[in-house]
């Protein structure tokens, strides 16, 4: 036999929904921008910030940061490393004034770079559309 007391549920709703509130405040809301089989980008609107999910990891970007990383990415010559016997299969991107530091092995990088390649995609296009529509509207 089971017993129900009804102080403690209405307790336990309330804890649930004060928890909800402070993970809401704590948790910003997340907009996807791009996704892939490897990671995804997000941009977060209240913090003014990007947060990439890749290599096991979610970390946060201004949006200076986020062009440097796609210029520290797509800098590394793919082609040359994987017909150079002698250089190494992983490559360290570290981007001065972030805290985030990336030790990725070839593949990653190639991953890496569709990715943020499909991030600037859809920014691009989200720009034409925005400016289709004002240009239009006005």
């Amino acid at each position: 036999m089971f017993g129900f007391n009804l102080n403690s549920a209405i307790f336990v709703a309330t804890r649930q929904q004060e928890m909800q509130v402070k993970e809401a405040v704590v948790n910003p809301k997340f907009i996807e921008v791009f996704t892939t089989k490897q990671g995804a980008i997000y941009q977060c609107d209240s913090e003014n910030c990007w947060y990439i999910d890749f290599a096991g990891k979610l970390a946060r970007f201004d949006y200076r940061c986020l062009l440097r990383l796609n210029k520290a990415i797509n800098s590394v010559d793919i082609e040359k490393r994987l017909m150079d016997a002698k250089s190494p299969d992983m490559e360290i991107i570290f981007i001065c004034a972030c805290d985030d530091t990336y030790v990725l092995t070839l593949p990653q990088i190639i991953a890496f770079k569709e990715l943020l390649q499909g991030t600037f995609v859809m920014l691009e296009l989200n720009h034409i559309i925005y400016n289709r529509l004002y240009r239009t509207a006005v």
